[in-house]
């Protein structure tokens, strides 16, 4: 029913299928089986299965830096197979392998825990420093393997303690590949370099987010609105995963293949329309955003602007949260993600410099893990998409030294359905509709989980009249050019809310906030699929939503239109149908980062 995300980062341009080995190939595969312990007490026994790629010529007299890597979601160790021979064949010695719970390797999946999945990585990195004990021949680990002796090593960690073990190593991987290299780092100060591509902050967030009442980053004190298709999705092709590794399941209750918390926190959020508090914790404890201050080694962070998953907003805050504590970072945004394909021009692992990502990701390396004296590249990138250009796609990329970029345009909600800016005056008005019970969708268009595995997500935007409200600018007369998170600063009028949100979350109101490019012909379009779930914490008080950053361009003689929805097809929303009313006024705006 749902294709692995190793299809999503096909579809993002971050994987190419395997070419098939060749006797030509400038280094040498070897698959192992890796004997590492985990969890909080270390009393867990997991079998990684892993390829260990040799450049020739790397020996114990000619050492080579390393990459360690995994797969994203339900993959395994050769969807990272493309990006592990291009490294080989410039110099790195490489590790992928798949992470516990998928392609051959044992335990569940624990949703890159550093409790569990940062200190089996850690073990890789021992290996990958010379340690012995670790890699064997087999998955029974009766038949111990050579030490690896081919690795660069460091004197001293990033803390300054002494090793013997430490070797020059970065980590690469997208999606759940991402999230295990903030975790490694977290709890292994050898690490030199990540290089985490369309992968999450707060996995609060991701599967439950909420756009308003955030206290850092988009980690919030108010649960959201559960995301329904993604949350089924990963349940189905997680739960399948000892099957598909031709593994009898140990732990089919409470949870197949799964930490026992995350079926059961699924199926209640499913069924509230949020997160509990310890389900939020626990999630938290498996993400960046809870223990980034552990995280020191430079970091270049490639985030999709097409992902409803992962959105940019994620990305922006692990950048804010590196960059304050002084952690060397840039961040990239590209086109692909997990709801949408790539640019032309992006990736190319054939020939890496006909790629602006593949050219900026080796260049990370050959400065962070060979020293060498070359460029990084600008401190923030953004693909637009309304750029002609042929090749690789660097033309399309706009580039700045800082972060955030453009200047902040501010529209007001006027009379009954007007944005208006600069000195036009602000009419009186006002726009109700009710939001729908048991959480239903006011509209019924492709789920966002289905976008990358059969086409782009649907993006019209067609919600059922009485459901929601909008606003809309005159016909632009020129190009609108957005690069960052749009916000809206409301008030709205709810009186049944207001008596109910003191029960908490179930009595909250619940919104959906969006941004829409109409034609001319008068189509809405939902810019990749991006909108902003809301749960008000308090209805009687204003509220600032942070909508998922874009970029876009509306075109001459189409209209920016702000939508405010109590449904989506994509989002367990409010159980409750509740009367809504907002007013227009001067305070109440939609404000834009506008670029050139």
């Amino acid at each position: 029913m749902v294709a692995t995300l190793a299809a999503v980062l096909v579809a993002a341009g971050l994987l190419v299928p395997a070419p098939s080995a060749h006797a030509a190939d400038p280094f040498t595969v070897t698959t192992l089986h890796f004997k590492v312990v985990v969890g909080p007490d270390n009393g867990t026994t997991c079998d990684v299965v892993g390829d260990v790629y040799v450049p020739n010529g790397a020996s114990s007299l000619n050492r080579v830096p390393a990459v360690l890597t995994t797969n994203g979601f339900n993959g395994s160790k050769n969807d990272q197979a493309p990006t592990a021979k291009a490294l080989a064949s410039r110099g790195y010695a490489v590790l992928s392998y798949s992470g516990l719970g998928f392609g051959g390797s044992s335990c569940v999946i624990t949703l890159d825990d550093p409790d569990v999945d940062g200190k089996a990585a850690s073990q890789l990195v021992s290996y990958l420093g010379g340690r012995t004990g670790i890699a064997f021949l087999d998955k029974e680990h009766t038949q111990p393997a050579p030490a690896l002796t081919v690795v660069q090593k460091d004197a001293r960690d990033h803390k300054g303690v002494a090793r013997t073990d430490d070797p020059r190593v970065g980590t690469f991987g997208g999606s759940y590949g991402g999230g295990f290299q903030f975790a490694v780092a977290s709890v292994d100060a050898r690490v030199d370099a990540l290089v985490p591509l369309i992968t999450w902050n707060d996995l609060s967030y991701s599967l439950d987010p909420n756009n308003t009442a955030q206290t850092s980053g988009v980690s919030t004190s108010t649960p959201g609105a559960a995301k329904l298709m993604w949350a089924l999705g990963f349940s189905a092709t997680g739960a399948t995963g000892d099957v598909q590794n031709q593994q009898v399941p140990p732990d089919a209750v409470p949870c197949p293949n799964f930490a026992a918390f995350v079926c059961p926190a699924l199926v209640t959020a499913g069924t509230t329309g949020y997160l509990q508090p310890g389900d939020i914790a626990s999630l938290r404890h498996a993400s960046v955003a809870s223990y980034v201050a552990k995280v020191r080694v430079p970091t270049l962070l490639v985030q999709g602007q097409r992902d409803t998953l992962f959105n940019l907003n994620e990305a922006t805050a692990t950048y804010r949260a590196l960059q304050a504590q002084g952690t060397e970072t840039k961040m990239i945004w590209m086109l692909g993600g997990h709801s949408g394909a790539s640019a032309p021009g992006e990736v190319s692992w054939d020939d890496p410099s006909a790629g602006y990502l593949s050219t900026r990701v080796l260049q990370w390396y050959e400065r962070h893990l060979k020293g060498k004296a070359v460029s990084t590249g600008p401190e923030f990138a953004y693909f637009r998409d309304w750029v002609a250009y042929s090749g690789n796609a660097t033309p399309a990329y706009a580039t700045s030294s800082a972060f955030p970029v453009g200047v902040r345009r501010t529209w007001r909600l006027s009379g009954a359905g007007s944005l208006v800016t600069g000195t036009t005056a602000t009419a009186p008005g006002s726009q109700s509709f009710v939001t729908t019970a048991a959480g239903l969708p006011t509209r019924l268009d492709e789920m966002d989980v289905f976008g990358s595995f059969t086409a782009p997500v649907t993006d019209l935007v067609t919600d059922q009249p009485g459901t929601f409200a909008s606003w809309s600018t005159p016909a632009l007369t020129g190009p609108l050019r957005v690069a960052g998170s749009p916000t809206v600063r409301i008030q709205v009028g709810a009186p049944s809310a207001a008596l109910t949100q003191a029960l908490g979350p179930a009595g909250q109101l619940v919104l959906f906030v969006k941004v829409v490019d109409v034609a001319p012909d008068g189509t809405a379009r939902l810019i990749n699929g991006l909108e902003a779930p809301v749960r008000v914490p308090d209805v009687t008080k204003p509220f600032t939503v942070q909508v998922p950053a874009i970029v876009h361009e509306f075109a001459a003689g189409h209209r920016l239109r702000l939508v405010v929805a109590g449904g989506s097809v994509n989002y367990r929303g409010g159980l409750v149908a509740t009367p809504v009313s907002i007013a227009s006024g001067s305070a109440q705006t939609l404000s834009l980062p506008i670029v050139p």
